[in-house]
């Protein structure tokens, strides 16, 4: 399956992932003006860009350029909708690096929450949806995740979803060693 012409839905029983859209703009907008969510995002190799958004008219520029990223086949923005409130609580980004450092050919999974969703269970149900399907959506062998030391509950969820910690770090492409990285084979 090729992601970028046949977007999957994943679901399980508390959460859909699907392509994001236009529609999601304020249910988003409220994930990335959380202050409280933003020091888990993963801006590594972002060019500046911290995920942090004031206004619901650069949220929706952001979910432009996804758009245009995803068209080109940079990467792809999942909304993770709650099924439970019907709302839009986060996203999923995936992409394949192609890279000279350890994590050549893996898939690169970001997962945005809001900070009331920074929970084990829940983030765990996150990542057991997505990861199972990252090497059919990507033609990937292994994947790997960001979390900052400090992150105890993401911690304790991809560890459960079968990640380990990599003594490697990542290089940007200006150079830069990024630490922090979980993978899965």
């Amino acid at each position: 399956m090729d992601i970028y012409k046949k977007c999957p839905e994943l679901e399980n029983e508390n959460f859909i992932i699907r392509l994001f859209q236009n529609e999601d703009c304020n249910d988003l907008w409220k994930v990335y003006s959380d202050k409280n969510a933003l020091p888990f995002f993963n801006s590594d190799n972002c060019d500046g860009d911290n995920f942090y958004y004031t206004t619901k008219e650069k949220m929706a520029e952001v979910i432009d350029f996804w758009s245009m990223a995803y068209e080109k086949g940079w990467f792809v923005r999942l909304s993770i909708v709650d099924k439970a409130v019907s709302s839009v609580i986060g996203t999923a980004e995936l992409c394949l690096r192609a890279s000279e450092d350890a994590f050549n050919n893996m898939g690169i999974l970001r997962v945005d929450v809001r900070s009331d969703y920074e929970q084990r269970d829940m983030l765990y149900d996150i990542f057991s949806l997505i990861t199972p399907k990252l090497e059919e959506m990507l033609g990937c062998k292994g994947a790997l995740t960001k979390v900052p030391i400090y992150a105890v509950e993401r911690i304790e969820a991809v560890q459960k979803a079968g990640f380990t910690k990599s003594k490697h770090l990542l290089i940007g492409k200006a150079g830069y060693a990024y630490d922090g990285y979980w993978t899965i084979q």
